[in-house]
């Protein structure tokens, strides 16, 4: 089957006014909120749109490319709003049908949905760029504004790793084909040690993903 047009002039700030989606986000947020998880809401979303984007730009890849990772990285985690479980899955699904009634062409739809149920550590892969960039986003959003809980005397080890990091940026340097993170831990809140212990499979993922974007430099 042959589509005429394979991009549509859609943009991450058409998909921004869209009342379902950020109504979605909140409540998916609201949601992990009550089940004990660091922030999922705007501020998340909104880093993680903005860093996919900012990878492939990094890496020179086409500009409709960049803006298919801001919109997939600002719905990456509606799917919360189901369940948590499988929530890449059904991210990729609200997904989907917002696009469409939006206007996005099948083929951009794709490219979309296939990252956003690309990007959890257990089942995720980066399978195209996009997927790729979105995967090297969230896993690397560590950061004291994530902690939701103001008793620091009951934080879980996630809490204190989180709140332990007060810088966090992701490098890309195309000339040198390194991508990496660079962390400020404060050690009195939390050792290094248990960045690594609760957050391994982030860490090997982010690897694949980011040997994937290197790999296919043109």
């Amino acid at each position: 089957m042959h589509y005429e047009n394979k991009y549509s002039s859609l943009m991450l700030e058409d998909v921004k006014k869209i009342p379902i989606v950020n109504l979605f986000i909140k409540t998916a947020n609201d949601n992990l909120g009550v089940m004990g998880y660091t922030e999922h809401g705007l501020r998340h979303v909104g880093l993680i749109s903005s860093i996919s984007k900012s990878i492939l730009r990094s890496l020179e890849h086409p500009k409709r490319i960049q803006e298919l990772a801001a919109i997939a990285g600002y719905i990456h985690d509606i799917g919360n709003v189901i369940s948590r479980h499988d929530h890449g899955q059904s991210a990729a699904l609200i997904a989907m049908r917002i696009l469409k009634d939006m206007g996005a062409t099948p083929e951009e739809i794709a490219l979309v949905i296939s990252a956003i149920g690309s990007h959890e550590q257990e089942v995720g892969e980066p399978i195209n760029s996009i997927a790729a960039a979105l995967i090297l986003a969230d896993k690397s959003d560590v950061h004291k504004t994530r902690v939701r809980n103001k008793n620091i005397s009951k934080y879980d080890i996630h809490d204190k790793v989180n709140y332990a990091v007060e810088k966090s940026f992701l490098d890309v340097n195309k000339k040198k084909k390194i991508i990496s993170l660079h962390l400020n831990i404060n050690t009195k809140v939390s050792q290094i040690i248990e960045y690594f212990e609760i957050f391994m499979p982030r860490v090997l993922m982010s690897r694949k993903a980011a040997h994937f974007l290197i790999v296919h430099l043109s």
